[in-house]
């Protein structure tokens, strides 16, 4: 299937360690929530669903990291996930991941790749 792009949000939208942009992304035939943060200058996205039980993370609308902006936690079940990667670092669903979702800058501006 071929892939398209579609902005999510300029690229002055997302401050390192701050609040994230949510968006839905299209996957085998359906949209699912997603969310897109900046950390350490580069922007990763992810589906907003906990790898231990399948919960939307932000603890307020958009706000994905814990208190030190170093890691991603879940709201429900206070597990931490590494920014770089999604793998749980602590918490219930320790060495799982979250599921990336494939993202870009370009021109000032974020797009998510998905399918057509």
């Amino acid at each position: 299937m071929a892939a398209r792009e579609r902005l999510i949000c300029t690229s002055a939208a997302l401050a390192d360690g701050g609040d994230g942009v949510r968006f839905e992304v299209a996957r085998h035939g359906a949209c699912e929530p997603a969310f897109a943060v900046r950390y350490c200058g580069r922007v990763y996205a992810y589906l907003n669903r906990c790898a231990h039980v399948p919960v939307e993370l932000d603890w307020e609308l958009g706000r994905f990291f814990d208190l030190t902006g170093h890691y991603l936690i879940c709201a429900a079940h206070g597990a931490h996930y590494d920014v770089r990667d999604g793998r749980c670092a602590m918490g219930p669903c320790k060495g799982a991941r979250l599921q990336a979702v494939e993202v870009f800058e370009r021109d000032g501006a974020v797009f998510v790749r998905e399918e057509a």
